[in-house]
Order: structure tokens, then C-alpha cells, then sequence
């Protein structure tokens, strides 16, 4: 019964955002209110306030969600792990983890990356929550590699890892490839990116970290 419940919350959480994006395109984002979004979803006002607190939160839905993940897993480092190696394990895990096809088609819409580099108040809260989410990431890595690692150097390497993969994706979606290719661009583009690290951290000796 629990699998069944976790199953409608989830098709209705989709219906949600699927609406959102559509109602988006057509009027505006402005003009669009949350009672239209929750009649297209066939749902009630108050089903939409289970689900998210605005419409601003409608379009970042996937991003705590990755972090909390990924942080998690960092938190789990093996003994003796050099930091490249984990965050590639990490980087690895988090694309595969998230890469449903339905998520991604919600995830790297045209409408939604279109919305939120367009419109003030969503491009103010995307930078936000990508510089909130890179430190919070750096201060786990730290956290991780205590003694080891300075938090300077573990924002540098999770700024390297994280702006690499963003631009990528970016990229890959402007240029109209298809959601396989979108998620091959950020594969090759974390490898690429801890490539560089582990060519700059050799030198220091902190790819060798533990």
C-alpha cells in the first residue's frame, strides 16, 4: 500500500510540473496563477500546497532532492579514497540516479531553462541555489577529507566539477540534442573536469589524499 501511495504522490507531483511548464509557455509566468496550475494538474489549490510552497518552487523541484544525494554520499567516503576518485563516484552515481527519462524531460525542458534565464526573479534564485549548493557541497567535501584539504581547495574543485557539468548540460539543450546525448555531455563533461583535477592535484599531492 505504501508503494502504491508513493506511486500516486509521485504521478501527481509530475502532473504538477508538467502543467506548470505548459501553463508557463502559453500565458507567461506572471500571469499564470497557482489555481490554474493545480485545475490543469486536476487537482485542488490545497493538493498543490503539498506538493510545493510557489511557483517558483514548481521549477527548481529536482534540486535538494540531487544534493541531499550527493551529499549523503560524500558523507560516506571509503577510508583511504582520494577526492577525485569520490567525486567521480559521486558525479557518476548522481547522473545515473536521476536520469529517468521522465524526469530529465521535465528537468531539461526548453520551456523551464528558457523561464529561468529570462525571468529576473527566477534567474535570481537559480544563481542562489547554485552557489548555495556548491558550498554546502565544498563544506562536506572538506568535512570529508579533513586535515587533508582546506575548504578553499574544496570549493575549487567542486566550482571545477559542478560549472562544468552546468554548461555542458546547457549546451547539449541549446543545441537541441536529444535527452541521451544531454546526459552522455555531462558524463564526458565531470570526466573532463576531474581530469584537470587530478593533473593539478598530483602536483600537490592531495589527489593521493588518505
Amino acid at each position: 500500500m505504501t508503494g502504491l501511495r508513493e506511486r500516486k504522490k509521485a504521478r501527481t507531483r509530475h502532473a504538477l510540473i508538467a502543467a506548470a511548464l505548459r501553463l508557463f509557455a502559453e500565458k507567461g509566468y506572471e500571469e499564470t496563477t497557482l489555481a490554474e496550475i493545480a485545475a490543469a494538474a486536476d487537482v485542488s489549490t490545497r493538493t498543490f500546497f503539498s506538493y510545493f510552497a510557489s511557483k517558483e518552487d514548481v521549477l527548481f523541484f529536482d534540486g535538494e532532492e540531487r544534493l541531499q544525494d550527493v551529499l549523503d554520499m560524500v558523507g560516506e567516503r571509503e577510508p583511504g579514497e582520494p577526492f577525485t576518485s569520490l567525486l567521480r563516484r559521486v558525479a557518476r552515481a548522481s547522473l545515473e540516479r536521476h536520469a529517468d527519462p521522465e524526469n530529465l524531460t521535465l528537468a531539461l525542458s526548453p520551456e523551464r531553462l528558457h523561464l529561468v534565464m529570462s525571468v529576473p526573479a527566477l534567474q535570481a534564485r537559480a544563481l542562489r541555489l547554485l552557489f548555495d549548493s556548491q558550498l554546502r557541497l565544498a563544506r562536506r567535501l572538506h568535512a570529508a577529507y579533513a586535515g587533508e584539504m582546506s575548504l578553499v581547495e574544496a570549493a575549487a574543485a567542486v566550482g571545477s566539477l559542478v560549472g562544468a557539468a552546468k554548461l555542458a548540460v546547457m549546451a547539449a539543450v541549446e543545441q537541441g540534442d536529444s535527452l541521451e546525448e544531454v546526459a552522455a555531455a555531462a558524463f564526458t563533461a565531470t570526466d573532463l573536469a576531474l581530469r584537470g583535477l587530478e593533473s593539478v592535484t598530483d602536483v600537490r599531492g592531495l589527489s593521493k589524499a588518505g
